[in-house]
């Protein structure tokens, strides 16, 4: 048997995978630097890393479930105005979904075939596939992007923090930026592989952005911290 592998199923899951640890890790890490930069002891920045990161995980999943709840509203419905549609005049629903396979290239006779078919072993399933672009591969699952953003968001929030746990004070501004700075590079070059874009050039708009961010932090913890 010939077996292929294609990551178009995936694609969309990878990417957002990326771009959630993305988030954490740029958020998370600006805000221990800020917080570092203010004052000497770990114990606040340890706390407030730790509370980014919940935070921001749990924001995530609310985010995403909310969207994704309402993507699937709309799907429900659209599938629920089919389903009224082909119960009230099956004769004009075949017709259109004939018309799509012609739309397609097929000829009259084997479009009229090939929807007949369809529509005798799953008429709904047909329709929503090629009138409306659902398919079970598509179909929005809010807790499932509700738990994958979390733990996307989560895991690149983790690594800031485990260094506050590692590293004494003195060091850690210069190692949690220098060890975020790595990370978001190679975030970057993921993230452009998986979108077929220039490496290099996605690696490092990542990693210039999330510099700038790191620094304006440690610029206003710094002065306020100096303040208070």
């Amino acid at each position: 048997m010939h077996r292929e592998f294609h990551r178009t199923a995936h694609i969309s899951w990878l990417r957002a995978a990326v771009l959630g640890a993305n988030d954490g890790l740029i958020s998370t890490s600006s805000l221990i630097v800020g917080v570092a930069a203010a004052q000497t002891e770990k114990a606040p920045v340890l706390l407030a890393g730790l509370a980014g990161l919940v935070a921001g995980a749990l924001s995530m999943a609310a985010g995403e479930y909310v969207s994704v709840s309402s993507q699937a509203d709309t799907e429900a419905a659209d599938l629920a105005r089919e389903r009224g549609e082909l119960e009230a005049d099956p004769a004009a629903e075949h017709e259109e979904l004939a018309g799509i396979y012609r739309s397609r290239g097929l000829s009259p006779a084997l479009a009229e075939q090939v929807a007949r078919e369809l529509a005798a072993h799953d008429v709904l399933g047909a329709h929503a596939r090629d009138e409306l672009g659902i398919t079970e591969l598509s179909r929005a699952r809010p807790l499932q992007a509700a738990l994958a953003s979390a733990a996307a968001f989560a895991t690149g929030a983790a690594p800031p923090v485990v260094l506050v746990l590692l590293l004494p004070t003195t060091v850690l501004v210069p190692s949690v930026a220098a060890v975020t700075l790595a990370l978001l590079l190679a975030l970057g070059c993921v993230a452009a592989s998986l979108g077929r874009a220039p490496i290099l050039r996605g690696a490092l708009r990542v990693g210039f952005w999330g510099s700038v961010a790191m620094g304006v932090t440690a610029l206003v913890g710094r002065f306020f911290g100096a303040t208070v």
